[in-house]
């Protein structure tokens, strides 16, 4: 069997699943053939991208709203290309915004249709279960207790595990990662990462750089890394000129995983590096800022009372979440700080880490591949 699959990520942390899931494919299919929308990781599968995920990589209503001629533009032409030529199975991987419509679409035509990543209808928009209904013919779960939610609802489903945790080790090497970044074996490190979109890089990364500056302050010796998205960098540097005085800062060019493997505590971005911190087992503060605006519409629909994915999948708030006007520079030093003060907090943390890790952790390019291989038979 030769298949010929579509798929669309839509950003930097879609690309990464993207990409571990079609490696996982062509050892069940080696002669398949791929193409859509997506990035670096998918590429190096052999993908070929008629439009780069990053087109896609904006949040939020309002920064929706700045783009969206172009997004729609794009999703058109795909789907009008897609239905001229059908795959033989269309993989629509996160990005529901874009993807559902799309893949409702294609279904409707007699395209298959598989969606990877359940949306978070059990963290906020419950209702947009309905269009996931009519839009899939099979979902691909990352968290364990989707597929019986979605059972519900008639949607079949596979809880496939998260690919991260298998790539991700169980016991990350701090000192070969410290080694690679040129971090001292013995210093005390916090990574920062402000987000992979340029609007969370501009509403954060100012406000990161000089809760580390006040973190400084109290800690002297401490060392700071900031691993950048390609592109992104010149920002990041601007911010870090705008915050002063910050010693011991490392700006590198990707390297997000060196960098959480090599520090004792992170300030990260609400979304899926969350997830990779924890299953790096670090201690963390998770903040997020957005247009007032989309978070004014955004807080009604919210479900549950956490945003982090680490305190979600925990039921708790196991690491704190600073938003909005509570995400400022001192407040957000102060919490980092109290991680550092806390050493037998910081030993409990990881352990639920390391519990979360082992949920997660399936064979999840077998899994992916024994689903996606009954959807192409029917």
């Amino acid at each position: 069997m030769k298949p010929r699959v579509a798929l669309v990520a839509g950003e930097a942390s879609g690309d990464l699943l993207a990409g571990l899931l079609l490696q996982g494919m062509r050892g069940r299919w080696p002669d398949l053939t791929s193409f859509g929308i997506g990035g670096p990781a998918m590429e190096g599968q052999g993908f070929e991208a008629w439009w780069p995920s990053s087109k896609l990589a904006v949040r939020g209503y309002v920064e929706v709203l700045k783009h969206y001629r172009e997004i729609i533009g794009i999703r058109t032409a795909l789907r009008d290309r897609l239905l001229a030529d059908p795959p033989d199975v269309f993989i629509g991987v996160d990005a529901p915004d874009f993807n559902l419509d799309l893949e409702a679409d294609l279904k409707a035509r007699g395209g298959k249709v598989v969606h990877f990543v359940c949306p978070s209808i059990w963290a906020w928009r419950g209702k947009r279960v309905e269009k996931i209904r009519r839009s899939c013919d099979h979902v691909l779960c990352i968290f364990p207790f989707e597929p019986e939610l979605l059972a519900k609802h008639g949607i079949p489903a596979t809880y496939v595990g998260h690919p991260l945790a298998n790539v991700i080790p169980k016991e990350p090497d701090k000192d070969a990662a410290r080694v690679r970044l040129g971090l001292p074996p013995d210093a005390e490190v916090v990574t920062l990462l402000p987000g992979s979109r340029v609007s969370e890089v501009a509403s954060l990364a100012g406000r990161f750089l000089q809760a580390a500056e006040l973190l400084q302050r109290a800690r002297p010796q401490l060392h700071f890394v900031v691993p950048a998205v390609p592109g992104l960098r010149p920002r990041i540097e601007a911010a870090a000129r705008t915050a002063g005085g910050l010693r011991n800062l490392r700006i590198v060019d990707g390297h997000s995983h060196a960098a959480l493997a090599a520090c004792d505590v992170a300030l990260v971005a609400s979304g899926t590096a969350t997830l990779e911190a924890a299953l790096f087992q670090r201690p963390m503060v998770i903040a997020y800022h957005m247009n007032w605006l989309t978070y004014a519409l955004m807080q009604p629909r919210r479900l549950q009372p956490w945003i982090g994915l680490p305190n979600i999948l925990c039921g708790e708030f196991v690491v704190p979440e600073l938003l909005q006007a509570n995400a400022n520079p001192e407040s957000l030093a102060a919490a980092l700080l109290e991680w550092f003060e806390a050493p037998a907090r910081m030993v409990a943390v990881r352990e639920k880490f390391r519990t979360l890790h082992t949920l997660l952790e399936r064979d999840t390019s077998q899994r992916a591949a024994d689903a996606i291989e009954k959807v192409l038979s029917r």
